[in-house]
Formats: C-alpha cells, sequence, structure tokens
C-alpha cells in the first residue's frame, strides 16, 4: 500500500525537477543572448568612435549628391534641363540663400600663407571630383570598416588597388594642373630702374616677398642704412 501512494509522489518531484531544469535553460539562453548582444553593441560603438567626426554628415552628403546625378541623368535622358527643373520648385527666399552660399563657398581671398593656399587648392580639387557611391560601398564591404578607414593597429598597405579609371583621371587632372601652371607662369618684364638687389631670379622673388611682407615695418631701417645715420 505504501509504495502504491509513493508513486504519484515521486513523479510530481520529477515533474518540478524537469520543468525547474527547463525554465533554469530557458534563463541560460537568454544569458547569452544578452551576452551576445551586449558584446555587438560594445564593437559597434567602438567602431562608431574610431570614425571621423564628421563621418555621418559627409556620408549623407555623398549620398545626397549620388540621389541627384541619379536623376539629373534622367532628366537628361528625357531631355530636360535638371537645374531649370530644379529652379521650379525652388522660392525666390531660398534661391537667394543658395547664391549667398554658393557665393561663400571656397571664396578667393588673396594670397596669405602657402599653407591657406595648398587647403584652397585641395578643396577645389576635391569639389570636382565625382564620387561612385556603389564602388565605395563595394570597397567598404571588401575590406572592412576598419581597412576601409584606417583604424588603429591596422595595416593598409596593399590593400588599396587604383583602377585605371582612376589612374587616368589622375593623370588628366595633373595635365590640366600643368597646363593651367604654365599659362600664368609667364616671365615678367625686368624693370631696368629697379635696385638690383638680388644674386639670381629665385634671390629676386624672394626678395619681392620679403618686401611685401615686411616692407612697411623695415622701411625706415632702411633709409637710415642708405643715409649711413643708423644707430
Amino acid at each position: 500500500m505504501s509504495e502504491v501512494m509513493a508513486g504519484p509522489s515521486s513523479s510530481g518531484k520529477g515533474n518540478k525537477m524537469a520543468d525547474f531544469k527547463a525554465r533554469l535553460a530557458k534563463l541560460h539562453g537568454k544569458r547569452n543572448e544578452a551576452a551576445k548582444m551586449n558584446h555587438k553593441e560594445v564593437v559597434e560603438e567602438d567602431r562608431i568612435k574610431q570614425m571621423p567626426k564628421n563621418y555621418a554628415k559627409k556620408r549623407e552628403r555623398l549620398e545626397a549628391e549620388y540621389e541627384q546625378d541619379k536623376r539629373r541623368e534622367a532628366a537628361e535622358e528625357e531631355g530636360k534641363d535638371y537645374d531649370r527643373l530644379q529652379l521650379l520648385n525652388v522660392g525666390a527666399d531660398e534661391a537667394e540663400r543658395w547664391e549667398r552660399r554658393k557665393k561663400k563657398k571656397n571664396p578667393d581671398q588673396g594670397f596669405s600663407t602657402f599653407e591657406d593656399a595648398t587647403i584652397r587648392q585641395y578643396k577645389r580639387l576635391v569639389n570636382n571630383k565625382k564620387i561612385d557611391m556603389e564602388d565605395y560601398e563595394r570597397e567598404r564591404e571588401r575590406l572592412g570598416d576598419a581597412a576601409f578607414y584606417g583604424a588603429n593597429n591596422t595595416t593598409v598597405i596593399g590593400l588599396h588597388k587604383d583602377s585605371n579609371d582612376a589612374i587616368d583621371s589622375m593623370v588628366d587632372d595633373l595635365e590640366k594642373q600643368i597646363s593651367k601652371r604654365e599659362r600664368y607662369s609667364r616671365r615678367r618684364i625686368y624693370d631696368d630702374d629697379a635696385d638690383i638687389n638680388f644674386i639670381n631670379e629665385r634671390n629676386m622673388k624672394f626678395n619681392k616677398k620679403l618686401e611685401r611682407f615686411y616692407g612697411g615695418y623695415t622701411e625706415e631701417i632702411k633709409q637710415n642704412l642708405e643715409r649711413g645715420t643708423a644707430v
């Protein structure tokens, strides 16, 4: 009789133990899933921190330019003037803001330093380049974000390979720069009445730069030296 009554009690304990093990396994699974998600978020956060500060804005701008180029090509295929179509949807106040912004974009302030001139030339060359976003994404997927963006402790030498079109574009751009430089680097007429304070043409140009930047401060000193009254 006692053996018969012990059967249901032992089976109930067995069911409770199985239910407890099932819940424990479920909790273990949730904990492992949470750990994986946390690790994934930490890796993503670290990747975002290593990116340039203006990466998001730059990416949005490039995507907007890519979409604009696609719309322009579609309009040209239909024989329409894309710029005219865009102006039809622009108000007078917005057009005026665009014009002011366009005038302020990379303005020519004259020569100040060689560094500023180099930066201005770099901006001009970059703005004239059209970026293929599809090729951009393919290259990023092929190399991975670490190698593509040059993350820390990453060797990128030998991973990037320039296409023939990119090389031809660079050569064409360099040839245009050389041609433009030759047009504007013509030899100036020498003034025979000017004072000779140089030993060659390079020294003459250097002295002219010194005079342009510091002539106002050294004029009195030079006059005193010429009169022999300098202390």
